[in-house]
């Protein structure tokens, strides 16, 4: 018998140290999470704000996060069904839904925090990339006010592949442009081509307002009207069209900057109307046995008479 060599002895066991929950179940690179969490010690427990980005199957979710010892705690979020409220209906985790989720997210938090009229952010969408040089350092807002600062998150976009036109993408453009001072550059964005080393920023000024929607909607419309129909069913029924989504995105725009704020939590009220069947008795359920035998019984003998 060949000798064969033991690969996971019992030295190798009685070390083994089991990986945390979260990186078992693939939810969490702890790798990213801890070059975002780590604060300098100079800076005596400043909390460092993480722009989280996350999608579902149906909607966009953006909250502003730090980390604890004993957990994150999160000072302010808003998700794209909230969008209702300012008139989209449709559409709620596109590149234009993402923008505009995250651009509630910051104005919500600038208006929480008392920095919203310091900082309005870039009120006419253009696709540029906005930067200041204040005393020697780089922020993503226009203009660097001398008593107050602005408001620096990082972006945490969890276990999402950071390809160039990503959706996450646009929720940080959203954020930036509502005055969240967040690094970044144009390398990602729609419309950077990367073997020229050009960025084209009316392309992702048509992301922005769904132009790329739109397009794809008139393009079925034309070659493929019943897919037209199954696709855009929600949009047809909302009278959404092609050529209305720029200017409904400018009006959602506009509704977000003048009221952020979150609506008034609903109390929870259980529909009453619905009646559980009360429980039968023995004797009750010995009746309908007796009943049903009777019945069977009866439809037996007429089944023997006919024959």
């Amino acid at each position: 018998m060949p000798f064969v060599r033991v690969q996971q002895s019992k030295a190798y066991f009685s070390r083994y140290q089991v990986k945390f929950r979260r990186r078992r179940e693939g939810k969490t690179d702890y790798r990213q999470r801890r070059k975002m969490c780590t604060q300098d010690k100079n800076k005596y427990q400043t909390p460092k704000y993480r722009f989280v980005v996350r999608f579902t199957n149906r909607y966009v979710i953006c909250q502003v996060a730090y980390a604890l010892i004993d957990g994150d705690r999160i000072l302010c979020q808003a998700h794209s069904a909230e969008l209702e409220r300012y008139g989209l209906s449709v559409g709620l985790k596109n590149y234009a839904a993402a923008y505009c989720t995250g651009l509630l997210c910051a104005r919500r938090l600038l208006q929480k925090i008392g920095l919203d009229d310091v900082y309005e952010g870039n009120t006419e969408v253009d696709g540029e990339v906005v930067k200041t040089e204040y005393d020697g350092k780089t922020y993503f807002v226009d203009e660097v006010d001398d008593d107050k600062k602005p408001f620096r998150a990082l972006l945490d976009i969890g276990l999402k592949p950071t390809t160039t036109g990503c959706r996450v993408f646009g929720a940080l453009k959203g954020a930036a442009d509502g005055g969240l001072d967040i690094p970044h550059n144009e390398k990602r964005f729609p419309g950077y081509d990367r073997d020229a080393k050009e960025y084209d920023a009316e392309m992702h000024k048509e992301r922005i307002f769904g132009g790329h929607v739109g397009e794809y909607m008139e393009y079925l419309e034309e070659e493929d009207n019943q897919k037209y129909q199954e696709q855009f069913k929600i949009y047809i029924e909302n009278d959404v069209e092609a050529d209305g989504l720029e200017e409904l995105y400018e009006e959602v725009h506009e509704k977000i900057r003048e009221d952020p704020s979150a609506a008034e939590k609903k109390a929870f009220e259980p529909d009453k109307s619905y009646k559980r069947k009360a429980k039968l008795t023995l004797e009750q359920r010995k009746e309908r046995v007796a009943a049903k035998k009777a019945a069977k019984k009866a439809e037996l003998e007429a089944d023997s008479d006919d024959e």
